[in-house]
């Protein structure tokens, strides 16, 4: 009694009593029971995760996608996605913003605005980005925000199993679809998409990766036979599409002129600059097979070359593609989720680390750093959660949770064995019968330890939720300088972690804004320099899995009371030095004329 009386007082104080009394209950699948009555582990590592959602005004459910009646038996894998979160300030009050998407057949996608008190109001009915799942479109998978129109204010293109709906912002008051908007496809099964310029001429262009074959209508299903036909080497998947954005939110098809040939089952997409030429490539995540690897050749032509670079030479199930300088050495590697399960199927997620000899190559060196062994993972992103100077990670995991105790591994390692006849057609596949299936999974939070070394210390730090977990995004969401997570759950409710950082850490952000660039600054990256050290990121669109992270970039910096330099790449190729700029504060930089 002693103890729990103890517990309830820790409890209140960091989580609040109505938190610690849905632990004593049980409820909201938040398994509290690891963490310990003793403060000096939260000291310890410099931060804690208090999640807020409901005491912010966030009372969001996610509903899976309608399916037809021929894949019921297996209905819980098949709409096992469409949980996303995109962090944007739509009406560019200085206060970031979230969308989140919906999936089942009628249900609402939401928008929530900030109220700079810690608390969101839902506005996407009035703004008019709710109602865009009816039936004969398609289930929303995830949205990219960009300034299309260089107008200022962030444009959204929502994508989906169906039709992709392309939407302007006017003046950060309402939305209008675009009703004809040149080559967007009509009907698309997209896992991910991202938004960047490719070809440097100032205006942002769309990228859309394709996940089930481009014919199939998963809720109106003429044949069974549209699965993938292997589980290594499938390539029967969504074509992609690169699409050229001509002006007035015209967008012209150059996929196949650019050399884009892929058509495996893409569940992410990252662009960034891998090779420090001034042009963005573009790396796929893909299901049942090996990752892909575009590098731009100065916008004229997308060359793939996974095979010889490392990324794409081990087949495995990449769900997941963020970005980020791990080392402080100024070099951007990609962290890839896959699945594990201890005793049943290790492949392990991927860090692919670029090499220090100049050559694209990349080595996977998530074993050595410790953050290989997730679980079955989709979300994941790279932020500096203590400010200590490191870039941290935090990764979501978890695929269907049925009935506790139950599991559908064996039947599911039946089928993988398969022939290719056997495995395509979803009428072959064993039925799940509510059962478990990498299910009720711990979350992951990996800190850098700066030598090379991440530990997990998700349980000490308040991350204990067991929700089927997808999409993550990091944002300050109240100008703190601190970065806080929203995690959308399949089939769950929407998390909001309120981060709780040592004040004697300091911190430096980046709000960027395009001239002869894109508005949006996409493309741009930023080098800090500090204390003998460098860190390198990237303003990216799209970075995860269906998820994208607010615009501003954030630096820890540790106990250094200084910066020496900030160096800047705009997305047209021109650079910036900026001396001394003060720290524990955001800076809004325009691009010189």
């Amino acid at each position: 009694m002693i103890r729990a009386i103890t517990a309830f007082v820790f409890a209140s104080l960091l989580f609040g009593p109505a938190a610690y009394l849905r632990w004593f209950a049980g409820e909201n699948n938040i398994d509290h029971s690891s963490i310990k009555s003793d403060q000096r582990q939260f000291e310890r590592y410099g931060f804690y995760l208090q999640e807020t959602a409901e005491h912010a005004g966030i009372r969001f459910i996610h509903q899976p996608p309608n399916i037809d009646a021929k894949l019921d038996h297996i209905a819980p894998q098949i709409a096992a996605m469409g949980a996303s979160v995109a962090v944007v300030d739509f009406d560019r009050d200085g206060w970031q913003d979230f969308y989140l998407t919906n999936s089942g057949a009628d249900s609402k996608n939401h928008l929530y605005h900030n109220q700079r008190d810690g608390t969101f109001i839902e506005v996407a009915q009035k703004v008019g980005l709710a109602d865009l799942n009816h039936a004969v479109d398609g289930a929303c998978m995830g949205s990219v925000w960009a300034d299309v129109d260089n107008d200022g204010f962030d444009d959204v293109l929502v994508y989906k199993w169906g039709r992709p709906e392309l939407l302007r912002n006017v003046a950060g008051k309402s939305f209008e679809a675009i009703e004809n908007p040149g080559d967007l496809p009509q009907w698309a099964n997209l896992g991910s998409a991202t938004w960047f310029d490719y070809d440097r001429d100032g205006l942002v262009d769309l990228f859309l990766a394709g996940y089930w074959p481009d014919d199939v209508r998963l809720g109106d299903l003429d044949h069974t036979k549209i699965m993938p036909e292997s589980f290594e080497y499938a390539d029967n998947g969504g074509r992609k599409w690169m699409l050229r954005n001509t002006g007035n939110f015209q967008f012209e098809d150059v996929t196949e002129s650019l050399g884009i040939t892929s058509t495996r089952w893409t569940l992410a997409v990252a662009a960034a600059d891998f090779d420090q030429d001034g042009y963005a490539d573009l790396f796929l995540a893909n299901d049942y097979g090996v990752s892909e690897l575009y590098m731009n050749d100065r916008g004229k032509r997308f060359r793939e070359v996974g095979k010889e670079s490392g990324v794409g030479y081990s087949p495995k199930s990449g769900m997941n593609a963020a970005v980020g300088d791990v080392l402080n050495q100024g070099r951007l590697s990609i962290y890839e989720s896959n699945i594990s399960e201890e005793g049943v199927l290790l492949q392990g997620n991927n860090l692919w680390y670029p090499s220090d000899d100049g050559s694209l190559r990349f080595e996977n060196l998530a074993s050595v750093m410790g953050i290989e062994q997730g679980g079955w993972s989709f979300g994941a992103q790279f932020g500096d959660l203590n400010n200590d100077g490191f870039t941290d990670l935090y990764v979501t995991n978890g695929y269907v949770s049925g009935e506790k105790g139950t599991s559908y591994w064996y039947d599911f390692s039946q089928i993988t064995g398969g022939h290719e006849q056997i495995i395509s057609d979803a009428s072959n596949w064993p039925a799940m019968q509510q059962r478990s299936l990498a299910g009720y999974q711990a979350k992951r939070v990996w800190i850098n330890d700066g030598a090379g070394r991440f530990r997990d210390v998700a349980q000490w730090v308040g991350a204990n939720d067991r929700y089927d977990g997808r999409a993550v995004a990091l944002a300050d969401f109240q100008n703190r300088g601190m970065l806080d997570l929203i995690v959308a759950n399949q089939r769950g409710p929407a998390l909001l972690y309120r981060n709780h950082v040592n004040p004697s850490q300091h911190w430096i952000a980046f709000e960027l804004e395009g001239q002869a660039s894109n508005r949006s600054a996409i493309g741009a990256q930023i080098r800090v320099f500090w204390n003998d050290q460098q860190q390198l990121q990237e303003r990216l669109s799209a970075s995860g899995y269906s998820a994208q992270n607010q615009s501003r970039l954030h630096f820890g910096l540790g106990e250094s009371s200084s910066v020496d330099r900030v160096e800047i790449r705009w997305p047209n190729g021109k650079t910036q030095q900026i001396v001394n700029p003060a720290i524990d504060q955001t800076h809004s930089i325009r691009e010189p004329q």
